[in-house]
C-alpha cells in the first residue's frame, strides 16, 4: 500500500473521570492503522506506561478490522484491547492483551460511523455508553447514561433489559464477574447476537480472554450501545463468490454441520484428540481410560437436541447449541452451547463425564460473565490440589467429578467471592507453593489442549490457541523435531493473528491468496498478498515487544513444570518436550525473533 495516511479512521476518546467525549479523524501511520484490529490498538497501548491495568489512566481500546461490518461473510468481530490483569510478567508487570468477539455488536458499531473507542479514566457511578449513527453522515452521537439498574444481572439478561429502549442496536456488555473485577482477574464481555435478541436465549457471543470485562469494570463503564440501521449494500460477483467459498470450502470444514460435509464445529475436536489420548483429563492429565468417549457428540446427542446456528449471516453455523429433548423427540428449552473448550475444561478435565450435569457449568459460566478457559483450568487445578491433599484441602474440598461443588466454586467466583480463584490459577498455585501442575504460560491458563502435545504455547501473544497455531499440529502431523517446531513456531503459527486485524472469524479459514480481491472490491484498497503477510508479522512481533517492554524476559517463556518432571505415559505419542529439547527450541526460535524485536526497540529510542 502506497501511502497509509491517506486512509483515515473515525475514533472516540472518552475520559470517564472528567465524563468527556471527543471525536477525532485520525490518518493511518502505516498498513496495521489500516488493517485495524490489535494491529492498530497494541500500538497505541505502546503509548501508555502501565503497571497497575485497573488504574483509571489505564486505557481500554475497543475497535473492529478492517472487514468488520462489510459484506464479507464472518466480518462480525470487535477487538477489545487492553493491559491485561492476568497476563503477567514474572516482574509483576501486566501484558498487552486483546480479545476478539463476534455477534454482530461489531458490525453495528462499524455502522454508527465509529471506527474505534478509547476509554481512559473512571467514572464515578456506573455507566453505559450509548453510540448512535448521525443521520445526515456526520460524527455519531455519543452520550453517557446512567447503568446503575443493570449491575447485577447476568450479561443476556442486560442485554435483554436494554433491547426495548434502543432499537436497531446491538449490545457489548460485562456480568457479575466484571463488576467484581478485584477479585476476578478473567472476566469477559458479552456481545449480543441477532438469535439472543429474537428468542431471548442466553446466546451471547464472547471476547472472553485476558480479563477485558474487568478493565470495563474498573471504569465503572457496564455496557456499551451501537445503534445505526442496517447497512445494505449489494456484494460483489467476486464477494459473493468468496462467501460461497467460505460456506462451504475446504477453510471452514471443520466447523460446519456432517450433513453440509462439515466435521460438526469445535465440539468434534475430540475425536482426533482423543485418538492419541490428547483430550484433556483432571487437570490434563490424560489417562487413557477412554472416559472423554462419554462426551463425544455421537455419543451426547440422543440425550438433547442439538440445533446448529450462527451468527449474523454466517453460512458456517458453528454454534452447537443444545436444548431439552422431550417426551417425544421435540425440541424444548434452551440449555447451553457447547463448544470444544467449556465443554471439555469444564467437564471432562474436571473429572465429570455426565453431560447433564456439565450443561449448567457453562451455562452458569456465562451467566456470570467470566472466560471459560480460565475457569475451567483454575478449577482444574483446585480440584488436582485438593486430590493431593485429602487432609488439608482448600476452599469447599471440592474434588474430581463433583459438579454440584464445582458449581458452587463458579457461583463464588463469578460473583467475587473467591478471588482465590478469580485472581487465575497462577498467582493461587504460586501462594500455595505448587506451581508445577499449575497450567499456564504468561499467568494466562491454558486453552483445551493439552501442553505435552504443544511447546508453541510460551509464544503466543494472546490466547494460546488463537494467536499461535501450534496447538493441534502434533496431532495432525506427529513430527517431535526441534527443527520442525521452530519453524512451526517462527514462520506457520505466528500468521494466525491475520484475521486479529481484518476483522474476519478464523473459522472462515479465508485463504491468503483472496484477502487482496476482497479488500479490493469491498473498500477498494490495494492491498497485496506479501503486504498483508508482512504487516501480521510485524504486528506478532510489535506484540512481543510490548511484552519485552513489560519486563518479559526470555525465563518467563515456558511450559508448566510438569510437562518437565512428570511426563505421562498415557500419551499415544511418546512424550518428547524435556527440558533439553525445549532449551533447544528456545534458542532456536529467540535467535529469529529477538533480531526483530531489537529492530522495533532501536526505532522506539
Amino acid at each position: 500500500m502506497d501511502d497509509p495516511s491517506g486512509v483515515l479512521y473515525r475514533r472516540l476518546r472518552v475520559d470517564l473521570s472528567a465524563g468527556t467525549l471527543r471525536w477525532s479523524e485520525e490518518p493511518c501511520r502505516n498498513l496495521e492503522d489500516v488493517l485495524g484490529g490489535f494491529g492498530r490498538s497494541f500500538q497505541q497501548l505502546a503509548a501508555f506506561d502501565v503497571t497497575d491495568p485497573y488504574a483509571a489512566t489505564s486505557p481500554l481500546i475497543i475497535n473492529t478490522g478492517l472487514l468488520t461490518g462489510s459484506n464479507v461473510m464472518t466480518g462480525l468481530r470487535t477487538y477489545f484491547s487492553a493491559y491485561s490483569p492476568l497476563k503477567v510478567s514474572n516482574a509483576g508487570l501486566p501484558s498487552a492483551m486483546w480479545s476478539a468477539g463476534s455477534g454482530k455488536f461489531g458490525s453495528k458499531l462499524k455502522w454508527t460511523g465509529t471506527d474505534e473507542i478509547v476509554v481512559t479514566g473512571r467514572a464515578p457511578d456506573p455507566v453505559l455508553l450509548v453510540i448512535r449513527a448521525d443521520e445526515s453522515g456526520g460524527d455519531p452521537v455519543a452520550e453517557l447514561r446512567p447503568a446503575d439498574a443493570l449491575l447485577g444481572q447476568a450479561c443476556y439478561q442486560k442485554i435483554k433489559t436494554l433491547q426495548p429502549d434502543y432499537p436497531d442496536a446491538h449490545f457489548a456488555v460485562i456480568g457479575p464477574a466484571g463488576e467484581s473485577y478485584l477479585h476476578c482477574y478473567y472476566a469477559a464481555v458479552a456481545l449480543s447476537t441477532e438469535n439472543l435478541l429474537k428468542t431471548g436465549d442466553d446466546k451471547c457471543r464472547w471476547a472472553g480472554r485476558g480479563g477485558m470485562g474487568g478493565v470495563m469494570g474498573s471504569k465503572q463503564l457496564i455496557g456499551i450501545v451501537a445503534q445505526a440501521p442496517d447497512r445494505v449494500v449489494k456484494p460483489a460477483a467476486s464477494v459473493r463468490e468468496i462467501n460461497k467459498e467460505i460456506a462451504t470450502g475446504p477453510g471452514s470444514r471443520k466447523f460446519r454441520e456432517p450433513a453440509r460435509g462439515g466435521l460438526g464445529g469445535t465440539w468434534a475436536n475430540y475425536e482426533p484428540l482423543e485418538k492419541f489420548h490428547f483430550v484433556p483429563q483432571r487437570n490434563f492429565r490424560p489417562s487413557g481410560d477412554g472416559r472423554p468417549e462419554l462426551l463425544f457428540r455421537s455419543v451426547v446427542e440422543p440425550e438433547f437436541v442439538v440445533k446448529a446456528e450462527s451468527c449474523f449471516k454466517c453460512g458456517i453455523n458453528c454454534h452447537k447449541n443444545i436444548y431439552e429433548k422431550r417426551d417425544d423427540g421435540s425440541r424444548g428449552a434452551y440449555r447451553a452451547k457447547f463448544d470444544y473448550e467449556p465443554l471439555n475444561l469444564l467437564s471432562t478435565n474436571l473429572g465429570i463425564d455426565d453431560p447433564h450435569a456439565v450443561w449448567p457449568l457453562v451455562a452458569k459460566v456465562d451467566q456470570l460473565g467470566m472466560d471459560s478457559i480460565s475457569i475451567g483450568t483454575t478449577l482444574g487445578y483446585v480440584l488436582d490440589y485438593n486430590e493431593r491433599h485429602p487432609d488439608a484441602p482448600i476452599l469447599n474440598g471440592a474434588r474430581f467429578g463433583q459438579a454440584d461443588k464445582v458449581a458452587e466454586l463458579i457461583e463464588w467466583t463469578g460473583t467475587g467471592r473467591c478471588p482465590e480463584i478469580g485472581h487465575g490459577v497462577k498467582r493461587l498455585a504460586e501462594s500455595l507453593g505448587e506451581p508445577g501442575y499449575a497450567m499456564h504460560c504468561k499467568g494466562l491458563e491454558l486453552p483445551a489442549y493439552i501442553p505435552d502435545s504443544n511447546p508453541g504455547y510460551p509464544w503466543a501473544i494472546a490466547g494460546g490457541h488463537m494467536s499461535m497455531a501450534t496447538y493441534m499440529l502434533l496431532a495432525l502431523e506427529q513430527d517431535t523435531s526441534v527443527d520442525y517446531w521452530t519453524k512451526a513456531i517462527t514462520e506457520r503459527g505466528l500468521y494466525f493473528v491475520r484475521d486479529d486485524l481484518l476483522g474476519i472469524c478464523k473459522f472462515a479459514g479465508l485463504p491468503i491468496d483472496l484477502a487482496p480481491q476482497v479488500i479490493a472490491d469491498e473498500l477498494g484498497l490495494r492491498v497485496s498478498k506479501d503486504d498483508l503477510l508482512a504487516a501480521t508479522r510485524r504486528a506478532f512481533i510489535h506484540a512481543l515487544w510490548l511484552e519485552r517492554r513489560q519486563g518479559f524476559e526470555h525465563a518467563d517463556y515456558t511450559m508448566p513444570g510438569e510437562v518437565f518432571d512428570r511426563p505421562n505415559p498415557a500419551l499415544l505419542i511418546p512424550p518428547f518436550i524435556t527440558r533439553s529439547f525445549f532449551d533447544a527450541l528456545s534458542t532456536r526460535v529467540w535467535a529469529v525473533f529477538d533480531k526483530e524485536i531489537d529492530a522495533i526497540a532501536a526505532r522506539s529510542t
